[in-house]
């Protein structure tokens, strides 16, 4: 059988495939702590569940509008306008209801990117940035950040790299892997620059923006001018304990652009769920101290686990800002490919190697476990580190 040659060209999510190893080991039998995947362990708040049956006793369950039902397209744009210091007036035609945050960025990527064009992404970053814009027959414009600047892209490095040719950058804040957020002044620093290259467009992924401690966030919606080509991608998977509802959203001022991107998912999936869309809506229009409750979860389990990366002589590390990763750097030891196969093999601890991210000295640790297993998954990687 044949296959398309787009499709080798393609990375598998090494996050999913560590998650699928972990797995496969604790149905053999084997004690193994997972901080490989990027998901909350509570439970979908109660009010969000309710909504979810309501739905299904109310009949939700017929096509819909290929761009989202009008209530949670409206209610979407109300919470980006109640965002600290937002500048952007937000509409409802403004936005475009998907099947999860992933699936907005694939289509805001195929919407935008052409064969040739290059995408800048600074490194570490998400795993699939690189490979959705690879689909779309791009260019990947890769930029190293420093461990110095919290893993944060520099105007110095971001002007080395801008071209006749870029298209897009896609920045992420809070970031996965490493949990950095940009300041005020870094983010200014960055439009600065990108105000003289008013044909790229700014891919702004927030979907952690509800997972922050200790200080307030800066995003890019505070530029006005920046509002025709800005795109700012959310959903409830991380900050309502959602993933498995698949709700995510874009946002853009451009009406070409939005209407681009509802063409493309009208020939992918019609639309997002009917039942969890009316779910999504109940999570951003409900009760909002489910999301300070999570909060404080992770911020515990934070300060724990920095605590005990700190007692790991040779570990670097950054506190995380924000999400729930630790990012340390192994170097020490290794490389992050060796430390993480090691650490399965023999300490059984499940982690993600941070070469999955653009960044191969480096691991990436989930804390979005209990405590309980926090303690006992750093006991074994300390113990592993100590007798490397």
């Amino acid at each position: 059988m044949q296959i398309a040659q787009r499709i080798l060209k393609i990375e598998a999510s090494q996050s999913l495939v560590m998650a699928a190893r972990a797995k496969a080991m604790q149905a053999a039998g084997v004690d193994v702590v997972s901080m490989s995947l990027g998901e909350p362990d509570m439970d979908t708040p109660k009010h969000v569940r309710l909504a979810a049956q309501e739905a299904i006793d109310n009949h939700w369950s017929h096509y819909g509008p290929v761009a989202g039902i009008s209530a949670l397209r409206e209610e979407v744009a109300a919470y980006q306008n109640r965002l600290a210091g937002n500048a952007i007036p937000w509409i409802a035609e403004d936005v475009l209801v998907s099947a999860g945050a992933k699936m907005a960025i694939f289509n805001a990527i195929h919407a935008v990117i052409n064969p040739g064009d290059e995408v800048i992404i600074p490194m570490p970053s998400w795993v699939s940035y690189s490979e959705m814009v690879k689909l779309a027959e791009g260019v990947v414009v890769p930029v190293e950040t420093k461990f110095e600047d919290r893993y944060c892209l520099t105007p110095e490095q971001l002007r080395k790299v801008l071209t006749k040719k870029t298209r897009m950058i896609i920045l992420c804040s809070p970031n996965n892997p490493t949990g950095s957020i940009y300041s005020a002044e870094e983010l200014e620093g960055l439009v600065n620059v990108l105000r003289d290259f008013p044909e790229v467009f700014i891919l702004s992924d927030e979907i952690y923006n509800e997972l922050i401690y200790n200080q307030s966030q800066t995003t890019l919606s505070h530029f006005p001018d920046l509002a025709e080509r800005l795109i700012i991608i959310n959903g409830v998977s991380k900050a309502y304990a959602m993933t498995g509802y698949r709700i995510g959203w874009l946002l853009s001022k451009n009406k070409a652009f939005v209407s681009a991107c509802i063409r493309l998912q009208g020939q992918m999936v019609t639309c997002a769920t009917m039942i969890a869309q009316k779910a999504a809506e109940m999570a951003l229009a409900g009760d909002q101290n489910c999301v300070e409750s999570m909060r404080n979860i992770f911020a515990s389990r934070r300060k724990l686990i920095c605590e005990l990366a700190a007692d790991i002589p040779g570990l670097k590390f950054h506190e995380p800002d924000g999400a729930f990763y630790l990012f340390p750097d192994v170097s020490a030891w290794g490389t992050g490919d060796e430390v993480a196969e090691r650490l399965l093999e023999e300490a059984h601890v499940a982690v993600v190697s941070g070469s999955a991210f653009g960044c191969p000295s480096c691991i990436r640790l989930s804390y979005a476990i209990s405590e309980e297993q926090i303690r006992e998954a750093m006991a074994r990687i300390k113990a592993l580190l100590t007798n490397y």
